[in-house]
């Protein structure tokens, strides 16, 4: 089968590729704009196109599949001349779809914690060489790449995103899959920029439990109202599991889970991770995992990439990285971090980068993200604010929002980056917030 990306060089689009690499495909693509990871990586599979542009030239009637990402435009060239040919247009939930149809579809989704869960079942299944087909937003432990597949295996375990599939297919991605086991982790408003209201943005997820195929399964959070909320009032027939947040203890900076096989040690911490964990426990179950087989494995489990993660620093400094931009998300990471390290002074910088993040309607969301911290820093570059043609925000707006007035708010990253170097990062403990990169800053020096 040939198939051609546009817009090959995306964090998920060359994950896609490579697996379709891997799997026997004649793979092309084009971007405007490959960087790193991905350059090296399609390069080692003979993928890396020959030069960025779009060239409407590579598209010819011998394609079988056109995989669109999200990161073109709809006048793109390619785009244009696949159209013109009547070639086979996918978004990329569609073609993951295509490629799964004839598979049980586990579908992992939620505002927050769907990377880490999908990352601990497929942690679990890894450890007891439980083979299955998968997609997963973050880079993890002992797998090679984000995306698999195959024509063997029985399961696909797919993280299932809220956000749009493609910029020709305005649906949001989880409601390509038709799941036929579920889990919803939690519900709070984010992507303001494509759901205008809080409502818009719950009825994704109407749609998401109304997917789910008949007598389907869906493992759910019923300590989030939104969630519960929505599972009532769905019409549809699934069998519904709900879970919660396990006891849990720390005793010497170590996380014990209570079950009844006694206290079992974990290297992930903070309350959202043990109910990630809950959910990640009941998917495995439905996959024929034994919780004793699971929590065998799960001690292991580390976290995923730039969810909690350590990061190892010349001056062995004690410093976490966190993907969290979102308000729900940065709530959950400080709680998390202030309860692991109550002994500790301990230091939380935010990055506000995406546009949801710089909207001052949205900015709402964020009160009292920063409590319990003793330095809480916040980040946001008003160059970026000019590039996203949106309109400045005062430090004051931002005290005001996030009900802090004791915030340090920087919009310069010289003057961060200056701030930055004068803390001795020996003494206290280091969390920092982001999606992007806290303009250039090194967090290993």
């Amino acid at each position: 089968m040939r198939t051609h990306f546009i817009a090959i060089g995306g964090s998920a689009m060359h994950n896609l590729a490579i697996a379709l690499k891997d799997k026997g495909y004649q793979v092309t693509g084009s971007d405007d704009a490959i960087f790193e990871p991905s350059k090296s990586r399609l390069e080692k599979k003979g993928i890396l196109p020959e030069e960025l542009g779009w060239f409407p030239e590579k598209i010819t009637s011998d394609i079988d599949a056109v995989i669109l990402g999200m990161h073109a435009h709809q006048d793109n060239p390619e785009l244009a001349k696949a159209k013109e040919l009547g070639l086979k247009i996918y978004s990329y939930p569609e073609f993951l779809y295509e490629q799964s149809k004839t598979k049980t579809r586990v579908v992992i989704a939620g505002s927050h914690g769907k990377t880490t869960i999908t990352s601990m079942i497929l942690h679990v299944l890894n450890f007891h060489q439980k083979d299955v087909d998968y997609m997963v937003g973050a880079q993890l432990e002992g797998f090679d790449c984000m995306v698999k597949l195959t024509e063997d295996n029985d399961f696909m375990v797919l993280e299932g995103d809220e956000y749009l599939s493609s910029p020709i297919d305005l649906r949001s991605k989880f409601l390509l899959y038709q799941p036929n086991i579920a889990l919803m982790s939690g519900i709070a408003w984010d992507h303001i920029n494509v759901f205008k209201t809080f409502d818009d943005y719950i009825e994704q997820f109407r749609r998401f439990v109304a997917s789910i195929t008949p007598g389907g399964v869906l493992v759910y959070n019923e300590e989030d109202a939104e969630v519960v909320k929505v599972i009532e009032n769905a019409e549809n027939y699934f069998r519904k599991m709900p879970y919660k947040t396990p006891e849990y203890e720390i005793s010497n900076g170590k996380v014990l889970l209570k079950t009844e096989m006694g206290d079992i040690p974990l290297s992930v911490f903070g309350a959202h991770n043990l109910l990630n964990l809950e959910g990640a426990r009941h998917i495995c179950h439905t996959l024929g995992i034994m919780d004793e087989d699971f929590y065998d494995a799960i001690m292991s489990f580390k976290g995923a990439s730039k969810r909690l993660e350590k990061v190892e620093r010349e001056d062995k400094g004690i410093l976490y990285k966190d993907f969290a931009h979102a308000p729900s998300k940065v709530k959950a990471a400080v709680k998390a971090f202030c309860e692991q390290f109550k002994n500790e002074k301990k230091y939380g910088f935010l990055e506000l980068h995406t546009y949801s993040s710089l909207n001052p309607v949205f900015l709402e969301q964020y009160d009292y993200a920063m409590d319990g911290l003793d330095e809480a820093i916040v980040f946001y570059s008003e160059d970026a604010l000019k590039i996203k043609r949106m309109e400045p925000i005062s430090p004051e707006l931002i005290k005001e929002k996030f009900k802090n007035e004791n915030l340090k708010v920087f919009t310069n990253a010289e003057e961060l980056h200056a701030y930055w170097d004068l803390l001795d990062k020996t003494k206290g403990v280091y969390m920092m917030m982001s999606s992007g990169n806290f303009g250039g800053l090194d967090l290993t020096k």
